[in-house]
């Protein structure tokens, strides 16, 4: 029995690629004609084996690695500039890159996108005898473009985030700079993803009492440690020292933007001990 396949590119890159993926798959009794005809060159696969399944299933496999490799990043840039032309050449720029990020991560939706590929080349080999990749790339694979779309949706929405939030940083980092303070130093045990304040003769600084100062914070949330963010700004010390006695997290990385060189970080103190203690006292 003998089938044929022929793939159209005019991509010598490509071809390359296909040359030695075809060539490094384990499939058996396979003959490759890699000829130039008028418009294309062409590479023709046959296959002289019996498990036809088997060899449709190998080629749609190559195929798929094909556009994910040398069309999916221009494919997603198309869809940025014809979709989302109202952002600069700069922020698509930057959404690129986070859905790139996406789309080379192990994450479920890398696994679909691929699978809806391979089953839509699966489902046109084995009822044709010729691909032109362009074309197919362009006209034939509807639910992978889906996919791609609700990534990128995905990526707008991380970059449109990010984006508010590093504003909203460099406005409190303003704030923080335009204003002058007379409280030396503020200590803050950050324990449990909670934070405790204590002012700089170790008494604890009750953060509620500025719970009025946390309107300026409704654009962001910053869960049970607005109260304190909120009294850091009020107070605006010169000297943060931060007592981490679990780990640094998105918090603390938010303080360290927004108080810049006013924290210090500190993980063996009296203090630190003491809340360390206390939590293994806990147990």
């Amino acid at each position: 029995m003998l089938k044929s396949f022929c793939i159209k590119t005019n991509n010598s890159n490509i071809i390359n690629y296909l040359l030695e993926s075809i060539k490094s798959s384990k499939l058996e009794n396979v003959y490759i004609s890699n000829l130039e005809f008028k418009f294309y060159k062409n590479i023709i696969i046959h296959y002289k084996g019996y498990n036809i399944d088997l060899f449709y299933k190998v080629i749609s496999e190559i195929i798929a690695n094909t556009v994910l490799l040398f069309y999916e990043q221009k494919i997603v840039k198309n869809m940025l500039n014809t979709n989302y032309f109202y952002f600069s050449e700069i922020e698509q720029y930057s959404i690129l890159k986070i859905c790139m990020e996406i789309l080379n991560s192990k994450e479920e939706e890398s696994l679909t996108r691929k699978d809806s590929l391979y089953l839509s080349i699966y489902k046109y080999i084995s009822s044709n005898k010729y691909m032109l990749l362009d074309g197919f790339v362009t006209f034939r694979i509807k639910e992978y473009i889906k996919i791609l779309d609700s990534i990128i949706d995905l990526s707008v929405n991380k970059f449109v985030v990010d984006k508010e939030y590093h504003e909203f940083i460099d406005l409190l980092k303003l704030y923080v700079n335009s204003k002058s303070s007379s409280n030396k130093e503020v200590h803050l045990i950050y324990k449990n993803k909670e934070s405790i304040l204590l002012d700089e003769n170790k008494n604890l600084i009750n953060a509620e009492d500025n719970i009025f100062e946390i309107k300026y914070l409704s654009d962001i949330s910053f869960s049970s440690n607005d109260f304190a963010l909120s009294t850091l700004l009020s107070l605006l010390p010169k000297k943060i020292i931060i007592h981490i006695i679990d780990n640094e997290d998105e918090f603390i990385n938010t303080l360290k933007l927004i108080f810049d060189k006013r924290i210090y970080i500190c993980t063996d103190c009296k203090i630190c001990e003491m809340y360390n203690y206390s939590s293994i006292m806990k147990y």
